[in-house]
């Protein structure tokens, strides 16, 4: 499905996508499905993953896996950089961007065709290390 294929919307997919919109926290598809349950309870958890591809394949948003079989995915299709707990999992969008900051873009690079990226600094969310675990 492309972007200029988007004409094909349904109700289930303009909730799940209103939905995720909403959201800063990076979901994975079975949050999604618990949240637009309350709203549609007829929809499948199915439904939820398919759209969710289909949104990401459109770059209308984002799927981020994260090291893991799990994918999580962000409402927030523009580059961005995130910030990753290494305890407990914890997913953020960095606010500001790094200095110096990193710019990469579509394009060549040696000899490669670039067509997106994705950079996610690691390490322990302020929650976490107030637990001194």
């Amino acid at each position: 499905m492309e972007r200029a294929n988007w004409s094909r919307r349904t109700r289930q997919r303009e909730m799940i996508l209103r939905e995720i919109k909403k959201l800063r926290t990076h979901p994975s598809a079975a949050d999604i499905y618990e949240i637009v349950r309350k709203k549609l309870p007829r929809i499948s958890l199915g439904t939820v993953y398919r759209n969710l591809e289909d949104l990401s394949r459109a770059g209308i948003i984002r799927k981020i896996r994260d090291g893991g079989t799990r994918a999580r995915y962000d409402g927030t299709a523009a580059g961005h950089y995130h910030l990753h707990c290494q305890r407990c999992g914890r997913l953020v969008d960095l606010e500001k961007d790094p200095s110096p900051p990193v710019r990469v873009g579509p394009g060549k690079m040696d000899g490669w065709e670039i067509t997106g990226y994705r950079l996610e600094f690691t390490g322990i969310c302020p929650s976490c290390l107030k637990k001194k675990v």
